[in-house]
């Protein structure tokens, strides 16, 4: 029956990214474990360890080699596999092409806001046996979003506050005539990876937050050079040193409770009755309707 693994060393707070940020300044007592999930394998091993006294975990959502393209990465697997171990609160970490001219390469965005145009992947957990329609109008935690532009101010890095990520399916970048588009559309930063991942966060009421990191203009831009990959790569290696700043900053700042919603968004969501799930659903579904469960059968008495 999946459920919280015993055993494991525990982990509140999770970093979702490239592998190059498990190399952090002050990392200790580092371990790596592979959860079993009902939906899957992982895209790689979990990294437990202890920064500044907080129980961390790092999930390389690519894969360590980069051999996951952003369709073909487990998310329901991953957010399964850190909600195991305790997780409770998600930074994930993504390179974005910018929308904006005053949104430059090398700056940091903290998005409020999701536009979904990936068309193949798994985009709920709740897929059999079961209905929940969970409320995903605020898709980003207050909280978490605050402390990362707090942190990314006080590194003194220009950081971008609110906007919309635009998420395609990949793994080619956009047309020319769809960049347009969707700069007429207000977005401010493209990527390929951060949903179904909030999705799926919210699912597991998880506090969720994003820190892009801008590597380019995308190929609107009259003057710069189209989007690349060489590109990338050269502005991701300097920003990824700036994120571990940042990161470290925000998980000193992290208080003990949590005083936002998303940990009882699930309350209001599931339509199917307890008494009628399957002792099927019921072990698929079990670390993430736990709390829900427990609830009933306490009503029940």
């Amino acid at each position: 029956m999946p459920r919280q693994h015993k055993g494991y060393p525990k982990a509140d707070i999770a970093i979702i990214g490239g592998s190059g940020l498990y190399e952090m300044e002050g990392l200790e007592q580092v371990r790596e474990i592979r959860p079993s999930t009902p939906f899957g394998r992982p895209s790689d091993a979990l990294v437990l360890g202890v920064l500044d006294g907080r129980q961390v975990a790092f999930l390389s959502r690519h894969g360590r080699e980069h051999r996951l393209n952003p369709t073909t990465i487990n998310y329901r697997a991953n957010i399964h596999a850190l909600k195991s171990v305790g997780v409770t609160q998600i930074f994930s970490v993504s390179a974005v092409g910018s929308m904006k001219k005053r949104v430059k390469p090398g700056d940091i965005v903290v998005p409020n806001q999701f536009i979904d145009r990936t068309q193949h992947r798994e985009r709920t957990f709740f897929d059999q046996g079961m209905v929940a329609h969970v409320s995903f109008a605020d898709p980003v935690c207050h909280r978490l979003a605050h402390l990362l532009i707090q942190s990314g101010q006080a590194q003194k890095t220009t950081v971008h506050t609110g906007g919309t990520y635009l998420c395609i399916e990949g793994p080619q970048f956009s047309s020319r005539a769809e960049s347009l588009l969707y700069r007429q559309w207000g977005v401010k930063v493209i990527g390929m990876t951060n949903l179904p991942e909030a999705r799926l966060a919210r699912e597991a009421e998880m506090c969720y937050a994003t820190l892009a990191l801008v590597t380019d203009y995308d190929c609107w831009h009259e003057t710069e050079d189209d989007v690349s990959v060489e590109a990338i790569l050269s502005i991701m290696h300097r920003n990824v040193e700036v994120a571990k700043h940042v990161l470290r900053r925000t998980i000193q700042k992290i208080p003990d409770d949590r005083t936002c919603s998303c940990g009882q968004v699930l309350d209001q969501a599931v339509v199917t009755a307890p008494q009628v799930m399957t002792k099927t659903t019921r072990q698929r579904y079990q670390l993430l309707l736990q709390r829900y469960l427990a609830k009933f059968e306490q009503r029940s008495r």
